[in-house]
């Protein structure tokens, strides 16, 4: 039988180049696997903005993976901890919506994807969630609340339990707005 976490405080495994992630009931740190990069962000709002799944083709190429798991956070609110001058981007204007500049800034040293930013997101940077060193945040405070692209998403992934669900994009359209401010009125 496999061993599970104490969910009551937080696991950080020692998985990377160093051993200093945290996390406290306000922030966490998030952390390149060689440890040279490491950022600070709120777990709550308002500069926590949202978490969300993203199958669309763009995500499987730049994550080597099937999709993205991403939470979103206000630039006034993100620390760079360190390592910001061996940060490198990549950007690139073809993206799955046609003009929609995206940069990605990822590890000079050991290639870890940190954040991208990009015009759907103005004045926010999209983590990814893999990177945040507390293992317990990506089940409770960064599990995904939205799934989007479930039109690319592939047979074998049955997507991320209890997010909504949209076949194409989410953010910056009409649903989101909605979606807003539904939440905002349950409040």
């Amino acid at each position: 039988m496999a061993a599970t976490a104490d969910r009551s405080k937080p696991y950080i495994p020692h998985n990377s180049g160093t051993h200093d992630g945290w996390s406290t009931e306000d922030a966490a740190s998030a952390t390149c696997f060689c440890g040279a990069v490491q950022l600070s962000f709120p777990t709550h709002g308002p500069g926590f903005i949202d978490s969300f799944v993203c199958n669309c083709t763009d995500c499987h190429k730049i994550t080597a993976s099937m999709f993205a798991s991403n939470f979103v956070v206000a630039d006034s609110h993100l620390t760079h901890v360190r390592g910001r001058d061996n940060l490198r981007t990549y950007s690139q204007s073809h993206t799955i919506l046609s003009g929609n500049n995206m940069t990605n800034y990822f590890c000079g040293t050991c290639g870890t994807l940190m954040y991208r930013i990009g015009a759907a997101f103005p004045g926010c940077s999209i983590l990814r969630i893999g990177t945040v060193d507390d293992f317990n945040l990506h089940d409770s405070k960064l599990r995904p609340r939205v799934e989007q692209f479930v039109k690319d998403r592939v047979s074998w992934v049955k997507g991320a339990e209890g997010a909504k669900k949209y076949e194409g994009n989410y953010y910056g359209t009409k649903l989101q707005e909605e979606d807003e401010e539904a939440r905002r009125s349950a409040v």
